[in-house]
C-alpha cells in the first residue's frame, strides 16, 4: 500500500511594489521576520534584490522601470504555487474589472487563487468573484510617486488559505527613514 503523505505548513509572506531602487530601515525591519518576500516590480535596482535575498526567499517580477540587470534576474510574470495557494504576479496587470491587456484571459486559464499587481502604487485587496480569486496591489514603498503613504502588505498562507492579512503603513511618500 502506498501512501502519499503531504504537508503544508504556515508561510509568512511580505508583499511589496514599487521600491524604485530604495529600501529603508523602517521597511526591512517589516520584512525581516517573513519566510518569504514578493515584489510586485519596479524594484529600480539589482541592488534591492540583492538587499532582499538576504533575508528571506524572494519571488520577483520586473516593472517597467526595470533595467536589463533586474529584467535577467527576474520575469515580467511570475506563476507558482505555496502551500497548495496558486499566486500568478505581475507588475502591470489592472484590477477586476478593469485587468490590463490579456491579464483576464490569463486569469481565467490559469485559475489563480490570488493575482498580485503593482505598478499604480494605490493599495488595494478586493475579491474578483467571476474569476474565483482574491486581487492584492500593497501600493507602494518606495519615495517616489503620486501615493500618499508608502504600505506593504503581510499575510499567512496555511493550507492554501490566505489569513490574518495586513497592511503596514510606513510614513509620507518622500521621507525614508535612513
Amino acid at each position: 500500500m502506498l501512501v502519499i503523505a503531504i504537508f503544508f505548513f504556515m508561510k509568512q509572506i511580505a508583499l511589496i511594489s514599487d521600491s524604485h531602487g530604495k529600501l529603508d530601515t523602517l521597511a526591512l525591519k517589516h520584512v525581516k521576520d517573513v519566510d518569504e518576500i514578493w515584489h510586485a516590480g519596479d524594484l529600480g535596482g539589482i541592488e534591492v534584490l540583492d538587499q532582499l535575498e538576504k533575508i528571506a526567499k524572494v519571488r520577483a517580477v520586473y516593472g517597467n522601470i526595470d533595467d536589463h540587470t533586474v529584467r535577467n534576474a527576474t520575469q515580467e510574470m511570475a506563476t507558482f504555487e505555496v502551500e497548495g495557494l496558486k499566486v500568478v504576479m505581475t507588475h502591470i496587470g489592472g484590477y477586476p474589472g478593469r485587468y490590463y491587456k490579456g491579464i483576464g484571459p490569463y486569469l481565467t486559464k490559469t485559475k489563480p487563487n490570488l493575482f498580485i499587481s503593482g505598478h499604480s502604487h494605490i493599495l488595494k485587496v478586493m475579491r474578483d468573484a467571476s474569476k474565483n480569486l482574491l486581487h492584492i496591489n500593497p501600493g507602494a514603498i518606495g519615495k517616489h510617486g503620486f501615493h500618499k503613504v508608502r504600505t506593504l502588505i503581510k499575510f499567512d498562507i496555511d493550507k492554501a488559505e490566505i489569513q490574518n492579512v495586513r497592511v503596514v503603513e510606513l510614513g509620507p511618500r518622500g521621507k525614508l527613514s535612513i
